[in-house]
């Protein structure tokens, strides 16, 4: 299901899955798809990037998901990883149709977008709150997505950040004249501490994509029923 976005835009909902009960996360994504959801987000950590040293999954399980879902599915992965750049192939491999990487982490962003093309993967970055919009636009061109972190990668119990505001912006309008001019409809996406009361605000900010973690999969309802107060607060 979607949610509107602002002049008329809309803002696809994406589920991470790190919430969810790893034991019936089949069930729990077939649920998703169910209530309307077409994209799924991978949040990949190795245990050596993010700050508090957390370990996620890896190739084998998206394998698996891909598996479940089939191919109609959309899949990102984002790799909070110290070695993107020599293990992106994995990702591919395992069906994912978008890596995205941190510029934090990148020693080449030019040749890993490039390299993620010819292997017909899209190809996204994702910059740190702390992070300038600079650190990513000389890329712009050739992305397929940015996505802005509005928490801390890997760091437990914060809160949505509003701060990413003006870099948000900054890259919506940057996205808006390149598309204006012919060139690649990039996407804006948004991830951490995304939730019904404040889905309304990062819409009109540009985004094109909410990742929502516990605000989507967690124990006070149904998939079907968060995904509908996200869009009650957005008045639809």
């Amino acid at each position: 299901m979607r949610v509107a976005r602002y002049e008329g835009g809309i803002v696809e909902v994406a589920p991470s899955i790190l919430t969810a009960d790893f034991a019936r996360l089949g069930e729990t994504l077939e649920e998703a798809v169910e209530a309307g959801i077409n994209w799924i987000h991978m949040d990949v950590m190795d245990g050596n990037w993010v700050v508090n040293k957390t370990i996620t999954f890896g190739p084998a399980l998206i394998r698996s998901v891909r598996d479940r879902l089939g191919s109609d599915v959309f899949i990102d992965c984002h790799l909070m990883v110290t070695n993107a750049e020599d293990t992106w192939p994995q990702y591919v491999d395992a069906g994912v149709d978008l890596v995205i990487a941190h510029i934090e982490a990148v020693d080449d962003p030019a040749a890993l977008i490039t390299n993620l093309h010819a292997a017909d993967c899209q190809a996204g970055l994702v910059l740190n709150p702390d992070t300038p919009a600079e650190a990513i636009l000389p890329y712009l061109a050739d992305l397929d997505l940015i996505l802005v972190m509005s928490v801390i990668p890997g760091k437990g119990g914060q809160s949505f950040m509003p701060e990413v505001e003006n870099k948000t912006r900054a890259f919506r309008s940057a996205i808006d004249a390149q598309i204006a001019g012919g060139g690649r409809q990039t996407k804006l996406m948004i991830d951490g501490g995304i939730k019904d009361h404040n889905s309304a605000m990062v819409a009109e900010w540009g985004i094109d994509v909410a990742v929502v973690g516990s605000g989507l999969i967690n124990d006070r309802g149904t998939i079907a029923e968060n995904l509908a107060a996200i869009n009650s607060a957005l008045g639809h």
